[in-house]
């Protein structure tokens, strides 16, 4: 599958006032136009029930909808990919289950999880973090701020490596200028948005940042 709308990703969250569905509305709304279904320790019905609504809701936008971790879920209700953890299934695993139609995606926090990926199965992209601690994820890695990527891409282009990074975690709308100036090539962002005054907003002023 081609790769699009990768360079503005959202990451469903929730808070007293939001659900994860709410979360999926708002983005869209707001102009992002790919989504990732991250819902940890969710049961797998209400899993499959929340990402059929997600999924419908980005289609009518004309999104990218991802789903977090779950490769078997994708597969069954036709997601556009998955996104895998360092410590979810292999990619190269996740691969033979799915195909190339699929997109996968794979985190990484240091250049030689860079590597380890690339030799061990073919990611469409790679979800690089944190920035800087989120309380959005447990068992944070450590924190890369601004010279953990600048490092990071310098090494991507000396090996001569073209998947595209994202950077994710902890990151606000203040940040991206900086992060984007220090060569990644998109921005995952996931509370920032919905504890912003207005969410919608927050993610449309994001979006021209983007543009």
């Amino acid at each position: 599958m081609k790769l699009n709308n990768y360079r503005l990703q959202f990451i469903t969250h929730y808070n007293k006032e939001y659900s994860y569905i709410d979360s999926a509305r708002i983005a869209l709304e707001g102009g992002c136009r790919w989504v990732q279904l991250r819902m940890k320790d969710a049961d797998e019905a209400l899993l499959e029930e929340t990402a059929i609504v997600v999924q419908a809701m980005c289609r009518k936008y004309g999104a990218t909808f991802i789903i977090d971790d779950n490769v078997l879920l994708a597969k069954r209700i036709k997601a556009d990919g998955v996104h895998l953890g360092k410590k979810d299934m292999p990619i190269a695993e996740a691969r033979k289950i799915l195909g190339q139609q699929f997109i996968i995606g794979g985190t990484v926090n240091t250049f030689e999880d860079i590597l380890h990926h690339l030799r061990n199965g073919s990611p469409d992209y790679f979800g690089c973090g944190p920035f800087r601690f989120t309380s959005t994820k447990k068992n944070l890695a450590p924190t890369l701020g601004h010279e953990g990527y600048r490092d990071i891409i310098r090494k991507i282009r000396e090996n001569n490596i073209t998947v595209p990074i994202v950077a994710i975690g902890g990151i606000c709308k203040e940040d991206i200028p900086s992060l984007l100036e220090c060569g990644i090539d998109g921005i995952a962002l996931s509370g920032s948005i919905l504890n912003a005054v207005s969410p919608i907003d927050e993610m449309l002023e994001i979006t021209k940042i983007i543009d």
